[in-house]
């Protein structure tokens, strides 16, 4: 069976701890634990990640009194991709003895055209009172605004398209190679007037990319795996309970946060509407038995489907 996992931010940083590349890299060796149980008896596709060490390298590009002008989004994305992709790939190498694996940087396709180029709502970076945040958006062109009690930076995030080195993943995955891939939901580019590629300043969604890149290469289930065990209808109120097993017709009915469980959940309804096959929100540790069935969310175009461990 062919897997993608999406790998949510607690894969590298624990809430509450510092984004330290040593606190960082042991997150990265306790994650591939598991990932290593799924590639044994699948193939596997791996994209994480990325917000915490892109809001830590931006705010460090801006305060450079050496650089001119800070490093863009797109940059600052392709060099978390490889740092991220380093630390995976070594994991995963130590992890599979005499499995082949690859981590790839890799470009998202976004529309030129798309609106949130003019309506950024993207949180990156830390967070800031209002007299500090308005005046590193006077300083550095930034757009900021509320995000709860404090205020942060925004960037546009467009919807991913595709992702430009799909044939090549797919390629690699044939040679039966385990890919890491589509970090932090691909570097954005667009195709200028000439056709040419060119990176613009945008985040792209992690979760979308994963999904879209799921469906390209044909994979049997699509997993995002992050710090909760299971999908909570009615969250923080007396009446919440887990979501076990259920369709892309009843999680669109619910309303969920906007900025956190909102966008895994349109991720994969979109995989399972388009594709007819299973995808799934759960707990790293329990990848495993997401995929035989027992855990996690488990997402299916209608309720008698067969889960992934019947496929």
């Amino acid at each position: 069976m062919r897997v993608i996992v999406a790998l949510g931010g607690n894969a590298l940083l624990q809430r509450g701890e510092k984004p330290d590349a040593e606190n960082q890299i042991e997150n990265v060796r306790t994650a591939v634990k598991t990932l290593a149980r799924v590639a044994a008896q699948h193939e596997l596709i791996i994209t994480h990640g990325n917000g915490p060490q892109v809001g830590v390298l931006a705010v460090e590009s801006a305060g450079d009194p050496n650089l001119t002008k800070s490093y863009p989004f797109d940059t600052l994305g392709a060099e978390t991709q490889g740092m991220i992709g380093y630390w995976l790939l070594q994991a995963l190498q130590n992890a599979l003895p005499g499995r082949q694996v690859l981590s790839m940087v890799t470009q998202t396709l976004v529309s030129v055209t798309d609106p949130a180029f003019e309506n950024p709502t993207k949180f990156v970076g830390q967070v800031y009172s209002q007299a500090e945040a308005e005046k590193l958006a006077r300083e550095n062109g930034w757009t900021v605004r509320p995000d709860g009690q404090y205020w942060r930076r925004v960037v546009p995030s467009p919807m991913p398209q595709r992702v430009v080195e799909t044939r090549l993943i797919r390629k690699a995955m044939r040679d039966g190679v385990t890919v890491v891939a589509a970090g932090g939901g691909g570097i954005p580019v667009i195709r200028d007037e000439d056709g040419r590629l060119r990176g613009v300043e945008a985040v792209i969604d992690k979760d979308l990319t994963a999904a879209l890149l799921a469906e390209a290469l044909e994979c049997d289930a699509f997993l995002i795996l992050t710090d909760v065990p299971r999908v909570m209808k009615d969250f923080g109120t007396p009446q919440q309970t887990e979501i076990a097993h259920t369709t892309p017709h009843e999680l669109r009915s619910i309303d969920f946060p906007a900025g956190s469980m909102g966008p895994k959940v349109d991720a994969v309804c979109r995989f399972v509407e388009t594709t007819g096959d299973m995808a799934a929100i759960g707990k790293l540790d329990q990848a495993v038995e997401i995929l035989a069935g027992t855990a996690g969310t488990i997402v299916t175009p209608n309720a008698t489907w067969p889960l992934a461990s019947t496929l």
